[in-house]
């Protein structure tokens, strides 16, 4: 793998962001014009600034518009005539469209982007939600499934405790920790520290959704937006900077691949390392995608955090707590935080950049200057990280 390097500064300079969850109120084009509204206040950019936007949705039937990219032009007539782009890779479609407002600024053709996130699920019929995701799966895709995209993660949990022995005690600590960390976070859907008792405990309020996963190893369905305005160079306003930035797509049948190492998924996140010039003892914090409480301890591996078969040792020894020696997921992650699919990397984004810029309230760290973000679509094949630093 060649080194590379960036070759001028990308930086963020605003950002937005709706609350999470059953929206019922809000249309997939207020979402949109809300955050985009929000971000461009904070960066104080006019619209007629924005060279490019760039805007991440799944989408996959969900909703009937399936040409939304317009919408961003409805926060304001100034930005009439903006080139816009819908970009779309499953579950990691809004890091995609961060990374292709980084890359348009390093290629020089925009020098500040516009990028947003979106998703509305909630008003759909778990068949119609379930449906929409597999279509994320080769196998799966088109087929009926009665545990959906859990069932594909509770495959991973089962051949990782095949491999290495039981996690689901280490899983309810994720879930725990993660719920915890959601109370702290104003945008999170799930608002409540459940604690490691009931997150361990199949019952009525806790079901098992696909053996091993628990209702609280899974994310929630969710409706939600999130912004950023990227701009070239580090001027006064700037709240971070990228430092570096990663994709890797894996093979999509199962059977091509280790179902336990999500191999491109530590490559991902080596490319980003290795552009930032990084090491894992550089890092302050990590929002990682935490579909599923097995999808978080397997990233605890991917990212080098432990070796292969411990990730149990970081959640039980609490590395991963805020107070730890790498906090995780902050905000909640995707478990209590939500997962509005197209929102969730820009969501990632946004979070990370107010750690790295001393604006994240009640979860805010003493010190954080440097943070990755890693964000996969599917289960584990499309992939991308960024590192991003305090300015």
């Amino acid at each position: 793998m060649s080194t590379r390097t960036l070759d001028r500064t990308v930086s963020v300079i605003g950002t937005g962001h709706t609350p999470f969850g059953r929206l019922a109120d809000r249309s997939l084009e207020d979402l949109v014009t809300d955050v985009v509204s929000q971000a461009l206040d904070d960066a104080q950019a006019g619209p007629d600034e924005v060279d490019a936007a760039f805007l991440g949705q799944f989408n996959s039937g969900l909703t009937p518009l399936a040409f939304p990219s317009s919408l961003v032009l409805q926060a304001d007539d100034r930005l009439h005539g903006t080139p816009v782009t819908r970009v779309e890779n499953a579950c990691a479609s809004g890091s995609a469209a961060v990374h292709q407002g980084i890359q348009a600024i390093l290629a020089g053709t925009a020098r500040t982007v516009l990028v947003v996130g979106v998703e509305k699920m909630t008003h759909a019929s778990a068949d119609l939600v379930g449906s929409a995701l597999l279509g994320a799966d080769y196998e799966l895709a088109g087929r009926e499934s009665t545990t959906g995209f859990a069932g594909l993660f509770a495959r991973v949990a089962q051949a990782y405790a095949e491999r290495y022995g039981d996690v689901s005690d280490a899983m309810a600590m994720v879930a725990a920790k993660n719920h915890a960390n959601g109370v702290q976070n104003p945008w999170a859907q799930l608002r409540k520290d459940l604690g490691y008792e009931f997150c361990r405990t199949v019952s009525d309020r806790n079901p098992m959704v696909a053996d091993p996963l628990r209702r609280t190893d899974c994310s929630p369905v969710s409706d939600g937006a999130a912004a950023l305005v990227l701009r070239a160079g580090a001027d006064g306003g700037a709240l971070a900077t990228v430092a570096g930035f990663g994709q890797a797509n894996d093979y999509l049948p199962m059977d091509r691949r280790d179902p336990v190492a999500f191999e491109a998924t530590a490559l991902s996140i080596a490319r980003a390392m290795d552009m930032a010039g990084t090491t894992l003892e550089d890092l302050d914090l990590a929002e990682v995608h935490d579909c599923f409480t097995i999808a978080e301890l397997v990233v605890y591996e991917a990212m080098g955090l432990t070796p292969r078969g411990e990730a149990g040792r970081a959640i039980s020894e609490g590395w991963t707590q805020p107070d730890g020696r790498l906090p995780v997921n902050l905000s909640g992650g995707l478990k209590a935080k939500g997962h509005p699919v197209g929102a969730t990397g820009v969501s990632q984004h946004v979070l990370t950049t107010m750690q790295l810029s001393g604006r994240a309230g009640g979860m805010q760290l003493p010190r954080a200057d440097v943070g990755l973000v890693q964000n996969m679509g599917g289960l584990g094949v499309a992939n991308y990280a960024t590192v991003l630093r305090s300015v």
